[in-house]
C-alpha cells in the first residue's frame, strides 16, 4: 500500500471539501459522517492539514472546514506530504536500510522511475481538476453526492 488510510481519508476530505458550495465551514463531523469516516480519525488527520495550510478550522457556531487556498493552488502532493511524510517520494520499496544510490537493492533503479513517476502525477493533479473528473466520470465522494452536481 503506497498510501496510508489516514492519507486516503485526507485526500477524500478535502476532495470533499473540494467540491461543496464554498459559502461556510463543513463541520467535521459532517465531513466525516459523509464520507463514512470514523470522526475522531478524521479529526486527527485535520490536523496534519491545518499544520500544513491545506484546510482551515473555524471554531464554534457555524464553524468547521474550508480549504485554506484555492483548490487550484493545493496538489494531492501536498495532502501526501501532510499526512504521510516524503517516506513514498524518499524511501526504499522494500524499506530496506541503507537501500540507495551507492548500495541499491534490487528494485532500486526501477523503483527510483516509478517514484518519480509519481511525484510528477500528484504534483500535477490539483484538488479542483481531480473533484471535477472524479464527478465527471460518475464516481461519487459521498452518500449524499448527486452525480453531475
Amino acid at each position: 500500500m503506497l498510501l496510508s488510510r489516514r492519507c486516503e481519508y485526507a485526500i477524500r476530505a478535502v476532495l470533499y471539501l473540494t467540491s461543496q458550495t464554498p459559502t461556510a465551514p463543513l463541520p467535521v463531523r459532517e465531513v466525516s459522517r459523509a464520507l463514512d469516516i470514523p470522526h475522531a480519525f478524521l479529526a486527527k488527520t485535520v490536523r496534519d492539514l491545518v499544520r500544513a495550510g491545506i484546510v482551515s478550522t473555524q471554531p464554534g457556531t457555524g464553524g468547521g472546514l474550508s480549504l485554506a487556498r484555492p483548490a487550484d493552488a493545493l496538489t494531492l502532493k501536498d495532502v501526501v506530504l501532510a499526512v504521510d511524510g516524503p517516506e513514498l517520494f524518499e524511501s526504499c520499496v522494500l524499506r530496506l536500510p541503507g537501500c540507495g544510490e551507492l548500495q541499491p537493492c534490487p528494485l532500486h533503479a526501477a523503483w527510483v522511475r516509478t517514484r518519480e513517476r509519481i511525484d510528477r502525477m500528484l504534483s500535477a493533479a490539483t484538488l479542483d481538476a481531480v473533484a471535477e473528473a472524479t464527478r465527471a466520470h460518475g464516481f461519487r465522494l459521498s452518500e449524499t453526492d448527486v452525480l453531475g452536481s
